[in-house]
């Protein structure tokens, strides 16, 4: 069974994500597990974009979560997220970008980093942790609303996150997501590679889209 997807996410629906900065969404209802704890690690007080042609990725699972860690004055800071793990994912023409503020004699400076436009970006066990998503989506054989706890056909609920085994879930063989562009917590991966990577700083507010 294939299931395509068109538009952007809401909260309140269910998006789906792609990596690491890279992702994507599809449109379909999304629920938050309470007391979850997402990324295994304190979250900095900065999302960051992503944007990709295409993302291919096998053995696909997502589940809500809460990202904890840090404003940028240094307070506690929440953000809810999807959380959107592959076995394994291939991203064409990858960039990522993220904007500090507030630098001194320089007010914004962006830190451009840029991949796999002649050769994909590989990643195995990617679980990547999106607030924002829009992309037109193919999945292969799937299912939604299964319990988190069954989940099979992804790598699994990540080490770390304290997520609501019962908590609502759904699962595909395979998803393609095209025209993708993220806003990102967090990512996490057992291996990423980045073919041809370029990584840049502009003196100014200069983002991915």
């Amino acid at each position: 069974m294939e299931s395509q997807v068109r538009g952007g996410t809401r909260w309140k629906r269910f998006a789906v994500v792609m990596v690491p900065s890279v992702a994507a969404t599809a449109a379909i209802g999304v629920a938050l597990a309470q007391g979850a704890l997402a990324a295994s690690f304190s979250v900095s007080g900065q999302s960051f974009k992503v944007s990709a042609d295409k993302l291919e990725g096998t053995g696909f699972e997502q589940y809500g979560a809460i990202d904890t860690g840090y404003a940028l004055d240094g307070s506690s800071a929440i953000q809810p997220v999807a959380v959107s793990a592959f076995k394994s994912a291939k991203i064409y023409n990858m960039c990522q970008s993220v904007v500090t503020p507030n630098i001194p004699v320089f007010g914004k400076v962006s830190l451009i980093l840029k991949a796999g436009a002649d050769k994909p970006v590989e990643a195995d066990n990617i679980y990547i942790d999106v607030a924002d998503l829009n992309a037109d989506a193919t999945f292969t054989n799937i299912d939604i609303g299964v319990a988190a706890k069954d989940a099979a056909k992804g790598p699994g609920i990540h080490t770390g996150d304290k997520t609501n085994p019962y908590g609502f879930s759904q699962q595909a063989d395979s998803a393609t997501l095209t025209n993708v562009q993220q806003t990102a917590w967090a990512t996490t991966a057992q291996t990423f590679k980045l073919s041809g990577l370029h990584m840049s700083i502009s003196t100014d507010a200069k983002e991915c889209y």
